[in-house]
């Protein structure tokens, strides 16, 4: 009898991965580092399927998401529907037999025939600790909250808005003054390894679901550009921590002078004695060069905390220090920002 080619894919005696073929939903720089660990890890998706070009910039010209690009210089297919329910992806996919699809940020509500179809269901990463911020924005909301720690989540997707059965999770610390924009990427390579450990655990047959307490569940609601319209009646602290929640999108917009101005960098302030009778977002002063102290601009917030603006940004133009900007605009104490 001769000897069996080890080398050879059509060898009978090889194992049968329970799992293959993969399939990979995702749009986002986000979603990039999930797809490259499935490669490096052995199990390239058969199908990649992300959103379709887009016009971006000033020149509008279509531009492909980065999940499309890379995947098309790594040599892996690519499916771009303009709907995930359309007939024509759902018949693909009902010919590839998936085992499993993997889900990261992809951007379209999946329908229950497409839940239904691969063999051992649709796994998604999530940036929160579920059941806590689900949601279109979890990272911002963590942010936002002011919370020291997040993480990652692989869940069993159901028709609920990130309400299926947790597999796995990891935490991941908040630092002091990280911004949105920071975390996001330590998450995703997080989020990437508890991926690929994911499946390996349901290839093995040893990965066990826990159903979400809903009771605990907390929303993180879509970002829009008004999302980022400064309330001054907020504390100091909490303002502090949605301008890291928005950095850099959509980031905090203040109105003065009747047009907006941005603010690039702030913290709370303390030992600053002016706010009992001033309304909230006032600058207050009249100490130091037109109110700006320890390079920065105090304004009043809610409760009687201060919000010290260390750098602004009008529209179409660089930002600004403090005193920059304090000494463009001719500010002075008792001025407000609306």
């Amino acid at each position: 009898m001769p000897a069996t080619d080890p080398t050879d894919p059509t060898d009978p005696t090889d194992p049968i991965d329970p799992i293959d073929p993969i399939v990979f939903f995702g749009t986002p720089d986000f979603a990039v580092p999930t797809l490259a660990a499935l490669v490096a890890a052995g199990r390239a998706p058969a199908l990649v399927v992300t959103q379709p070009s887009r016009p971006v910039g000033r020149g509008r010209q279509a531009q492909d998401p980065p999940v499309a690009r890379w995947a098309r210089e790594h040599g892996l297919p690519v499916a771009q529907p303009e709907r995930v329910r359309s007939e024509e992806l759902l018949a693909t996919l009902r010919e590839l037999a998936p085992g499993v699809a993997v889900v990261v940020a992809f951007g379209q509500i999946f329908p229950r025939d497409l839940l239904a179809l691969p063999r051992f269901g649709c796994i998604n990463l999530h940036a929160s600790l579920l059941p806590r911020w689900r949601g279109a924005a979890p990272i911002q909301a963590a942010v936002a909250a002011g919370e020291e720690r997040t993480g990652v989540t692989t869940m069993q997707m159901e028709a609920g808005l990130d309400s299926g059965p947790i597999l796995l999770q990891e935490e991941v610390a908040i630092g002091a003054a990280e911004t949105a924009g920071e975390l996001s990427p330590r998450l995703a390579a997080t989020g990437a390894a508890l991926v690929v450990r994911t499946l390996d655990e349901l290839a093995r047959g040893g990965l066990t679901s826990r159903v979400q307490d809903a009771a605990l569940a907390t929303h993180a609601p879509r970002l829009t550009r008004d999302s980022g319209r400064v309330d001054w009646s907020l504390s100091a602290k909490a303002l502090s921590d949605l301008l890291r929640a928005y950095t850099p999108w959509p980031g905090l917009t203040a109105e003065l002078s009747g047009a907006p101005v941005k603010l690039v960098r702030a913290r709370p302030l303390t030992g600053v004695t002016e706010t009992a009778t001033e309304a909230p977002g006032t600058f207050l002063g009249p100490r130091g060069v037109r109110g700006v102290r320890d390079g920065a601009l105090a304004v009043a917030c809610g409760g009687g905390s201060v919000l010290g603006v260390e750098e602004l940004q009008r529209p179409g133009r660089k930002p600004l220090r403090a005193a920059d900007f304090a000494n463009g605009e001719r500010l002075r104490a008792g001025d407000r920002f609306s």
